[in-house]
């Protein structure tokens, strides 16, 4: 079983533990479930959601880590100390119920609701999403395309960014170094003043690598601001630009690939509206990308559009969410001075989604979503689900509902498989869950069973002795997954969370077992973590031969603050010294040590 380590929650400027039955005893509201604010226990989806004191405390940089740890099904690859790179030899694959591709086109990545993905590939790039930017993440973990349409397919990770909250000025900042020449620099800080805020951050990580030519730089950015302009309606705004440069030190006993320098971007600005009955949004995004490969390979990528939609509530315990949206991405790549492929696509769609609750005890909802996409037609994608809450401290939730991938650019258009008669890849998931606290709300369980079926998937086959992208694939994959909170006593936290995955066909970066637990403990000034993650069978080949991988993790970190403002800490991975892989041929470090400060003010 895999321990993943949770902090009680606290006060970053007071050194008294909050009071963690208060806090446990208020329902947890999401948003991405439905996109309207509503009560955990009234969605009918499996969603787990990893928030800011689990992301602060882990002293990452990169986010997509924490959420391996943290969300039972989820499994994200990784190759070194930093950095996941692109093209050969590149991390940063994501799968959820062993559901992802490769790379991650079957799950969707939004930060505040927007898609985020590379617009000839079809992937999301992990290295632009920084742990820093980070309010919460809702990841809802199974098929969601009812609501947001294309690679929504095996489920959906929403980064929901910070913003400045409270009056006045506020700076964070960390440093840390360690092995490997390794150094992380993070900076952020906010304004509030009446109806204005505004938020920023920084950060630079580099690393000369636990390997020979495998050195990574990055430096993220990230702006929002956000003016009221009366009491129920706002306007946000928020930009990124991430750019980053990696060296793939190639498979062990073999020479290293190729060296990458990427530019990635995002704007979206939106004006959000709370009035009586109804609540809703109006949204403008653009994502884009360049992307340099030493092989001569260049690319221009973008990936914009709009999202609309609104949330009526025509009568006690009904909402009905009306949504329109559509997206245009492609761009331009290249082969030394040769085009390879200069094309785009528009995905439109219009959904409805009705949710009527009974009282306090039983919700049913159900919607429907026609995608329209330029190159194969019609998509037609329904979902249906329920709550009931059979006790004050028990619910139980079941849904039936479909997911689909478009093809990518890169798939109908681009290099010798290139098929532009492709359609959409398909799955139908069926899941029932139950949630259960008990002792005051200071102890939650959750257990879920889940079946899921894909068909059409798009596999590459020798067609008169040409290879040639075919929707011929199919999987049916099942299991369970748990995951508990326990506040012991406000100075003392566990949790843990365990899945298990039967699949007919393996799928590289899904682990038949996994497992993660955390034991979170403050002893006077200092706050001593302890984390493991086992992983048993993780397919990291299928072909020609099946290769898998059984390892386990034991970190540890260690938190001395001098002050309300000011602690210091060091953190130690891999303590057992542990010898294994995630991608075929690339072995993960061993030992490290790392050590910083943090300055909140």
């Amino acid at each position: 079983m895999t321990f993943t380590l949770l902090i009680a929650p606290f006060n970053l400027l007071s050194q008294e533990p909050m009071d963690t039955t208060r806090v446990n005893n208020l329902e947890e509201v999401v948003v991405t479930a439905t996109k309207n604010s509503v009560s955990r226990n009234n969605v009918a989806y499996s969603l787990s959601v990893v928030n800011q004191e689990k992301i602060e405390q882990s002293s990452e940089s990169a986010l997509l880590p924490v959420l391996s740890e943290s969300v039972p099904g989820l499994f994200v690859t990784e190759r070194g100390i930093t950095g996941f790179g692109v093209a050969a030899g590149s991390a940063g694959q994501v799968s959820i119920r062993g559901i992802g591709g490769s790379p991650s086109t079957q799950v969707l990545v939004l930060v505040n609701g927007n898609p985020q993905f590379m617009g000839l590939m079809g992937h999301p790039l992990p290295d632009s999403y920084v742990a820093s930017d980070a309010q919460r993440v809702e990841v809802i973990r199974g098929p969601a395309s009812t609501l947001y349409g294309s690679n929504a397919m095996g489920g959906v990770i929403n980064i929901i960014t910070k913003n400045q909250k409270r009056e006045g000025f506020s700076l964070n900042s960390r440093l840390t170094a360690g092995s490997y020449n390794t150094f992380k620099y993070m900076a952020n800080g906010g304004y509030r003043k009446d109806r204005f805020s505004i938020f920023a951050s920084f950060n630079h990580d580099r690393t000369n690598g636990h390997r020979d030519s495998s050195d990574f730089t990055i430096s993220n950015g990230y702006l929002q601001t956000g003016f009221k302009l009366s009491q129920r309606i706002n306007l946000n705004a928020d930009i990124s630009l991430a750019r980053f440069n990696a060296l793939d030190p190639g498979p062990d006993n073999g020479i290293a690939g190729n060296r990458i320098e990427i530019t990635r971007g995002m704007g979206a600005i939106s004006i959000d509206n709370n009035l009586k009955n109804t609540s809703g949004s109006v949204r403008f995004f653009y994502n884009f990308g360049i992307h340099d490969i030493s092989d001569g390979f260049h690319s221009d990528d973008n990936n914009y559009g709009w999202i609309t939609y609104q949330t009526f509530r025509p009568f006690k315990g009904n909402t009905i969410t009306l949504g329109f949206d559509g997206k245009t991405y492609g761009g331009k790549a290249m082969q030394e001075s040769s085009i390879i492929g200069d094309t785009t696509v528009l995905e439109v769609a219009g959904y409805i989604f009705v949710q009527q609750g009974f009282g306090e005890r039983i919700s049913l909802n159900g919607g429907f979503r026609l995608e329209h996409h330029s190159v194969y037609g019609a998509e037609p994608v329904p979902s249906v689900g329920a709550s009931w809450r059979p006790f004050v401290s028990t619910t139980v939730k079941a849904s039936i509902s479909k997911g689909f991938r478009s093809p990518t650019i890169r798939e109908l258009y681009l290099f010798p498989p290139a098929n532009e008669n492709l359609k959409p890849e398909r799955v139908v998931s069926s899941e029932i869950g139950i949630l259960q606290k008990l002792f005051q709300n200071k102890l939650e369980l959750e257990l879920t069973a889940y079946k899921a079926e894909g068909t059409n998937l798009i596999k590459t086959l020798v067609n008169s002795g040409k290879p040639l992208n075919v929707n011929t694939g199919s999987f049916s994959n099942m299991g369970v997954e748990f995951s508990g909170k326990w506040h012991i006593i406000p100075t003392l936290s566990f949790t843990g969370n365990y899945s298990y995955i039967d699949m007919k066909t393996p799928v590289i970066a899904t682990p038949e077992f996994q497992a993660s637990s955390s034991l979170f403990c403050r002893i006077g000034m200092f706050d001593i973590s302890l984390t493991s993650q086992n992983i048993i069978n993780l397919y990291i080949q299928t072909t020609p031969v099946l290769n898998r991988e059984s390892y386990m993790l034991l970190n540890s970190r260690i938190a001395y603050r001098l002050s309300g403002m000011v602690n210091v800490f060091m953190k130690f991975e891999n303590i057992l010294n542990e010898k294994y892989y995630i991608n075929y041929g690339y072995p993960m470090p061993g030992f490290l040590v790392f050590g910083g400060i943090n300055l909140n003010l």
